[in-house]
């Protein structure tokens, strides 16, 4: 039994699926833009909203990343009140 035939195609195989893997991760890619006031985003959905933890009541950069219109996903960043300031009188 000749083995290298399976070997090749093993690795190849192998190759393969790492590529794609590193074609669908958009998130090592895709740098955030700046919102600027007037922007046009064209969400269609929402995948996540993130920002970093405090517990005062600031201004901080969050990010959003969404999918746009023609399907494409996208990511921007923009200045908002922490949650913290929620729950000050």
């Amino acid at each position: 039994m000749n083995i290298r035939p399976f070997l090749l195609t093993t690795a190849l195989a192998c190759t393969v699926f790492a590529g794609l893997a590193q074609a669908n991760d958009t998130s090592a890619n895709a740098k955030a833009v700046p919102y600027e006031y007037g922007m046009p985003l064209n969400v269609a959905k929402v995948v996540s909203m993130t920002e970093p933890p405090t517990q005062q009541c600031k201004v901080i950069t969050a990010d959003m990343k969404f999918i746009d219109n023609t399907g494409k996903p996208e990511e921007i960043s923009y200045r908002k009140l922490s949650d913290a300031c929620n729950f000050q009188n």
